[in-house]
């Protein structure tokens, strides 16, 4: 199959116009310029952009990754596929010693039928002050056994861990983790400067949604924020979902860190792509308004209803470069960046690799998806990016 269209972001670069030759599931060869043969399918005035890699989320269509349920998986995996996400990570939350390794378990038979490319574990190491929509009555120290117990569960296909680096135990379990080919990342911490220096130094490389459920910047005690946003080793996921984070935060992480060390993700949730209503959240009850999730009878956001799509979306229309240099930007960092922070195969469009792609039009949603050489149909954004504004 030869498609073409007016431009094509590769994740690296751009080609206008471009051209892909598709062999069965895989990028037989693309470039720049008039296609070498007479094309398949000319998709016209669109940008076509890697399959997004979502490392952080919960579940969408009304499904839960903490459900341990095959069926659910693959709800909330179609669900996000449906928009433009290729890869994902299902993040579990806090939950019970039994329960935990009960989920790990169930979602690593997903991980190897190839529904999903990891498990996050975000919790059950955390701190209480920072817990968010985590239950802070099961958070608790990472203990030794429990994580040689929960890494023999996941054999293999656990890819990322969230922990507080405070807690007792935890930079051991940094190092542990790290040896076993594990991402370690910093968050829902209460952590001093300090003691986050000394968590990236043991191997901690990914700030898990920075600023959120963190603690804050301060001019003598400058805590997490400052020390993941320093360090060169570290990529840093932002939730630009409209919600999570004022868009002078996307601008001022961007001039801080540069586009290269930033991960967008959706940490979204059960209600993704569904009405507002009430879902569950692991143990917790979650309210959904306006398309805005928070804890049931508290103000604490509780994820998000997100898809890449829309976080993409607000990351162009806040950024404060060109037009152009923000949508590679973006691409980049919805697809390539979280890709290689968690050691996942590249999602760059190149010759050779898996021939996962997503159409945008002009209005940077998602018309068409490409997933292992199939097309998919798109769904339609059930809301906007941010109410009242496009990009």
């Amino acid at each position: 199959m030869l498609l073409r269209a007016d431009t094509v972001l590769t994740g690296r670069k751009s080609l206008r116009p471009g051209w892909i030759e598709v062999v069965g599931d895989s990028i037989g060869a693309l470039g720049e310029g008039d296609a070498p043969a007479p094309v398949d399918r000319d998709l016209g005035a669109v940008s076509v952009v890697p399959g997004f890699v979502d490392t952080h989320l919960h579940g969408g269509g009304g499904a839960n990754f903490t459900a341990a349920d095959s069926e659910q998986t693959a709800t909330a995996v179609a669900t996000h596929c449906r928009r433009g996400t290729t890869t994902l990570i299902a993040s579990l939350v806090t939950a019970a010693p039994d329960d935990l390794l009960r989920q790990v378990t169930a979602l690593a038979r997903d991980v190897r039928s190839g529904l999903i490319a990891g498990i996050h574990l975000e919790g059950p190491w955390l701190s209480p002050q920072r817990c968010g929509a985590h239950q802070p009555a099961l958070m608790r120290d990472p203990e030794p056994a429990e994580i040689d117990a929960v890494l023999e569960a996941g054999d293999g296909t656990i890819r990322m861990v969230t922990l507080a680096p405070e807690r007792a135990g935890a930079i051991a379990a940094i190092e542990r983790l790290t040896a076993a080919g594990v991402v370690t990342a910093v968050g829902h911490t209460e952590a001093t400067y300090a003691q986050t220096r000394a968590a990236i130094d043991a191997g901690a490389t990914v700030a898990t949604h920075l600023f959120n459920a963190m603690r804050p910047l301060d001019r003598r005690e400058p805590g997490p924020v400052a020390a993941l946003l320093e360090d060169e080793r570290v990529t840093v996921e932002l939730i630009t979902d409209g919600v999570h984070l004022a868009p002078a935060i996307y601008r001022l992480v961007s001039q801080t860190v540069g586009p290269e060390r930033i991960s967008l993700i959706t940490d979204a949730m059960a209600a993704t792509g569904m009405a507002d209503g009430r879902y569950d959240l692991g143990p917790l009850a979650v309210d959904v308004v306006g398309g805005v999730a928070r804890v049931a009878g508290s103000d604490t956001i509780a994820g998000s209803t997100a898809t890449m799509d829309q976080v993409l979306r607000c990351a162009v229309l806040h950024s404060d470069v060109p037009r152009d240099e923000a949508l590679q930007a973006a691409v980049a960092q919805t697809s390539v960046n979280p890709a290689a922070a968690l050691g996942l195969p590249s999602p760059e469009l190149a010759a050779g690799s898996a021939a996962d792609l997503a159409v945008l039009d002009a209005q940077l949603s998602v018309s068409a998806v490409m997933r292992k050489g199939a097309w998919l149909t798109a769904e339609p954004s059930p809301r906007p990016s941010v109410p009242g504004r496009q990009p």
